[in-house]
């Protein structure tokens, strides 16, 4: 008797056996087969989004809250192209996404014959973007190209990663591969390193009296260790996309105070000697282009070799995991630190000053991350947008708990804040998930919101309403002698627009009153919305750099 069983049929098994429970995208004639064997296996949840760049966004956002795979299926040919800006973001993010296209039939692939979302070396464009981009040529090739597709996202260091699958190759009746009843994804292994550069990394951390971590996404499962190292005398700063590891209400972390435009951290810096750099890229965006003095001594652990020295020249150069890293590390420190005792006071009066400091800059808004903090529940997931009110409070002091609660886009896209949002209020369970959009940002892809009311997804869409384009204005006046083209937008009322799906909406007006706004949409189960109407609260003042003299 035939098998009715079809390389369509192993994707959707194949997913389920990865642990994948929820996946994102758009039918289309190139990939019907494969949610076709999705909706009858019924164990994979598949959110429609409106279209492919929303949708690889939530596989990302899905992937940063869950820490498993993100999954994410799209047409081919411009359908295809239309997920290019959400690969892009998660391999800034590093994030694990599988990406799954159709492609038109084998027997036409890269002939140029003008067949139905006939691309142009589609995997050539999808190779240029991710991590590894690969085709499956035969159908009984597809459960090895699927899997090492999924163990490349999955392995250090992680991202996204493509694969092909020609729509006739979808429809191949094939032998259920017996493999998928005890099926491991094999992930390779995260690397310890050798005993010998254990030990000269110990001799070079216990010779330090003030020592200072940068932690990043990359440390993320070193939560714990980190904070040992804290307990021995240590301070840290952490990237953007390392938010959390370490509370950045913690007595002795300076979150995301980079030192960009604070000359007192810069001169903190200057006196410490050794910066134990765990997880990170030490990147451009936050130490404006490397113009951010860092100590002379940097000692860099990260699970990727080519980052020693990629930004900041490193004195010594540990290729591991970080988890596994710090684990060999901290008995071959312990109680062998001599830590400066004046350090950790000058840690505490340095935090408050530049603190403080800081929060006086943004004048009205100077209260808006405590007043948010006071009403948010601890473990919510804080998702932003580009926006001037997150390159300010919301990356640098806005206090989250864990790693996996902070989504944003890390390299700097505008618009990416919403759709990342939904995957992420996918995988957050029980939690509350809050995103942070300007209006720019969130007109970009406004579609999406329906796909937040389709699913009923509980989440707070908050939107900081200025008229335009905010942080293009600033680099205008800064850049462009203060012409600001093209940065003002009009748009519909945002609260007749929450009328449309009977999203309830709440109207912020003076800066006093943000934190019992937001309170009032928190506490609705279900999809709300809060427009902080920033031209009523009062101007956003000009922040780093906008606020220095530039050129």
């Amino acid at each position: 008797m035939a098998s009715d069983y079809t390389v369509a049929d192993l994707v959707a098994e194949f997913l389920a056996a990865c642990g994948v429970t929820t996946a994102f995208g758009i039918a289309s004639v190139h990939n019907i087969p494969m949610l076709d064997g999705i909706g009858r296996r019924n164990a994979i949840r598949f959110m429609m989004a409106r279209g492919e760049l929303g949708g690889a966004h939530m596989a990302d956002g899905y992937a940063r809250v869950s820490g498993g795979l993100g999954v994410i299926f799209s047409s081919t040919g411009p359908g295809a192209a239309n997920a290019i800006g959400g690969l892009i973001e998660a391999r800034f993010s590093g994030s694990p996404v599988l990406h799954i296209t159709g492609m038109t039939s084998s027997k036409f692939a890269d002939r140029d014959m003008g067949t139905v979302h006939d691309p142009i070396d589609q995997i050539g464009m999808m190779r240029s973007v991710c991590k590894s981009a690969y085709r499956v040529r035969s159908a009984h090739q597809a459960l090895g190209v699927l899997t090492r597709a999924a163990a490349d996202a999955m392995s250090a260091p992680r991202g996204p990663v493509s694969v092909e699958i020609p729509i006739d190759l979808q429809r191949v009746k094939i032998d259920r591969p017996a493999m998928l009843d005890h099926f491991v994804l094999p992930v390779t292994p995260d690397r310890t390193p050798s005993d010998v550069e254990m030990n000269e990394l110990a001799a070079r951390v216990k010779s330090a009296k003030r020592p200072m971590l940068w932690i990043g996404s990359g440390a993320r499962a070193a939560s714990a260790e980190i904070h040992k190292l804290l307990d021995m005398g240590f301070t840290v700063v952490n990237s953007i996309n390392g938010k959390g590891i370490v509370p950045e209400d913690h007595p002795q972390s300076l979150g995301g105070m980079h030192g960009n435009g604070m000359p007192g951290v810069q001169e903190f810096y200057a006196a410490c000697d050794l910066m134990l750099a765990v997880g990170t890229r030490v990147r451009a965006r936050e130490t404006g282009d490397m113009a951010v003095k860092l100590p002379s001594n940097i000692v860099h652990i990260d699970c990727d070799p080519i980052a020693n020295g990629r930004t900041y020249a490193d004195t010594y150069f540990v290729c591991g995991d970080a988890r596994l890293t710090l684990q060999e590390l901290l008995p071959r420190i312990s109680g062998q630190m001599a830590i400066d005792p004046a350090y950790k006071d000058e840690f505490a009066a340095l935090k408050k000053r530049v603190v403080g400091e800081f929060l006086e800059t943004l004048g009205v808004y100077g209260s808006f991350s405590r007043q948010l903090r006071d009403v948010l529940p601890k473990d919510a997931i804080w998702v932003r947008d580009v926006t001037q009110n997150n390159t300010t409070w919301g990356d640098r002091v806005f206090p989250v708990y864990s790693p996996n609660q902070s989504v944003l886009p890390v390299g700097a896209g505008i618009g990416q804040g919403l759709c990342l949002g939904l995957g992420a209020a996918a995988a957050a369970g029980d939690r509350k998930t809050i995103v942070m959009t300007g209006d720019g940002g969130f007109f970009l892809n406004v579609g999406e919101l329906w796909t937040a009311v389709q699913e009923n997804l509980d989440m707070v869409v908050m939107v900081m309403n200025d008229r335009g384009y905010g942080v293009i204005k600033r680099i205008q006046d800064a850049t462009a002698q203060g012409r600001r083209y093209f940065a003002d937008l009009q748009g519909p009322e945002l609260s007749k627009l929450a009328a449309l799906s009977d999203i309830p909406y709440f109207k912020c007006t003076s800066a006093e009153t943000f934190g019992s706004t937001v309170a009032k949409a928190l506490a609705i189960k279900g999809l709300t919305m809060v427009e902080v109407d920033m031209v009523a609260v009062g101007e956003f003042p000009p922040y780093y750099p906008f606020n220095q003299r530039l050129g």
